[in-house]
């Protein structure tokens, strides 16, 4: 936005260049402002795909939060698949860099840097509190490395692609691995509730938000995959809510 342009409109103008800016293309800047229309129906829906994309990014940016929390205060990764949380980490990380390379608007992915660095804070804990430091400062790098020489942009359009298409897969393993453990003891262990659910509602919202602003069948699909697998997750806190932590030193009450 040109500073000058904006310091000498007032509100309204203000308010109008930054919708064009950040929200709506110029037709629909068109409609609202200049012909007071509110009710065109694909311009409504740009609006509401806009509005829940930057919900999600700033809900993003805290709905692991709970989950940290409870592995803070708990002081252990009880009931956590490190196997599930790994391929969570690839498939974000896959997300972030497909969409940066296509240019995607910031409000279709950007939850994805968010629950990136939250996975990877919720993997290096659950590693700290098994006594696998070594392995947690290990993690660290690898990860760090990998993510930077996928953004370097050296690394083949048609890998990327590749990447996308196996992400969908990877989701699905990385949620199955986490149901199935849920199962086997019977409990949900250390996961939140709160994040959990909020995970799912996040993935729902963005089968919606990636139809209206990327079209990207691959991006779709994983999403819709993501929202089936949460879904089974909140059936599962639901029904093990009152059962107890299964740990080594047995079973312990499970903190919610």
């Amino acid at each position: 936005m040109d500073p000058k342009a904006a310091s000498s409109g007032g509100p309204v103008q203000l308010a109008r260049q930054y919708v064009r800016d950040y929200l709506l293309p110029e037709r629909c800047v068109e409609e609202f402002f200049d012909k007071l229309n509110f009710l065109d129906v694909d311009c409504l829906k740009i609006l509401i795909s806009k509005g829940l994309g930057y919900g999600i990014v700033v809900g993003s940016s805290v709905v692991k939060v709970p989950q940290i929390m409870k592995l803070l205060g708990s002081k252990s990764g009880a009931g956590i698949s490190l196997t599930s949380v790994f391929l969570e980490m690839f498939a974000l990380t896959t997300t972030l860099v497909y969409s940066v390379h296509y240019q995607f608007p910031f409000s279709a992915w950007g939850e994805s840097l968010f629950l990136m660095l939250e996975t990877a804070l919720i993997a290096i804990l659950v590693l700290l509190y098994r006594g696998k430091s070594a392995a947690a400062l290990i993690y660290t790098v690898i990860q760090i490395s990998i993510t930077a020489l996928l953004l370097s942009g050296l690394v083949p359009e048609k890998l990327l692609k590749v990447m996308q298409s196996f992400q969908i897969v990877l989701v699905l393993m990385s949620k199955l691995l986490q149901i199935v453990e849920n199962q086997k003891n019977k409990s949900t262990g250390q996961l939140s509730a709160v994040t959990v659910f909020l995970l799912f509602a996040g993935s729902v919202a963005r089968v919606f938000t990636s139809i209206q602003e990327t079209g990207d069948v691959l991006v779709i699909l994983s999403y819709i995959v993501s929202s089936l697998a949460n879904a089974v997750l909140c059936g599962q806190i639901v029904y093990f809510w009152n059962a107890p932590v299964k740990t080594k030193r047995g079973y312990q009450k499970k903190t919610q």
